[in-house]
């Protein structure tokens, strides 16, 4: 799909507008600063795509002003005692430093990261994401079933990936869906809110209101699951929420 993009500034908010081809608008805030995306349907001109920013503005700054109040982690250095989430819960780290293989484990109400001695903080950032990724390996089959059988959709392909633009991604021509690895931070309730929102786009591309309808019909709180997402610690590095 090709795409155009410029930049606009609408009072006072830098706006980066990309017009591809679709059929509704769709208006989105991101985190860690607020940052505002449109993406817009070629038919439409700049003075249109401002006309429906201005009209939006009182819930762009509503999103932005949580955002920029949201907690933010630390930079993560991978040392005993640091905090990481974990299915939204806050956990003390524990470096254990000894011969044999590296791991990650829960032990009470701390993350054990057994390495090597000697183990750099990368190699130990690396082993920690492997095991977040792992979380999701695990917690997303059972969710996928679920509600393949509620919306009577099938989905033959997903995977996990690092995104700094969403939580998750649907590509309707595949049929793929990709999932943000720092989900495994969030509350299981975000992890099921962004499954169900992105097999919803099997049967609705847009955000428009027939997308609000099914999200409304099949998970009547999606909204307080999104804001709940939106709301959680967010990393120290840019990426972003859907």
């Amino acid at each position: 799909m090709s795409t155009t993009s410029v930049h606009l500034t609408v009072r006072g908010i830098d706006v980066h507008v990309v017009y591809k081809d679709i059929k509704n608008l769709h208006i989105g805030v991101y985190p860690p600063a607020g940052r505002v995306r449109v993406a817009a349907p070629r038919q439409l001109d700049d003075d249109q795509v401002r006309l429906a920013v201005i009209q939006r503005l009182p819930w762009i700054k509503r999103q932005q002003e949580q955002l920029r109040s949201a907690e933010r982690q630390s930079v993560r250095e991978m040392v005993g005692g640091e905090s990481h989430h974990v299915w939204g819960v806050r956990r003390r780290l524990k470096v254990i430093e000894r011969p044999g293989r590296p791991h990650v484990e829960i032990g009470g109400d701390r993350l054990l990261l057994y390495v090597a001695p000697g183990t750099g903080d990368e190699r130990r950032s690396d082993l920690l994401d492997q095991w977040y990724r792992e979380q999701l390996r695990q917690a997303i089959p059972a969710l996928i079933e679920r509600w393949e059988a509620k919306l009577e959709v099938s989905v033959p392909w997903w995977g996990i990936r690092r995104m700094k633009t969403k939580w998750g991604s649907c590509n309707r021509e595949s049929r793929r869906l990709w999932f943000n690895s720092e989900l495994a931070k969030k509350h299981p309730q975000c992890l099921e809110y962004v499954v169900v929102h992105e097999m919803l786009h099997y049967l609705e591309r847009g955000h428009g209101p027939r997308f609000a309808e099914l999200m409304d019909r099949f998970m009547p709180d999606w909204r307080s699951r999104r804001d709940g997402l939106n709301a959680a610690p967010l990393a120290a590095e840019e990426w972003a929420g859907h």
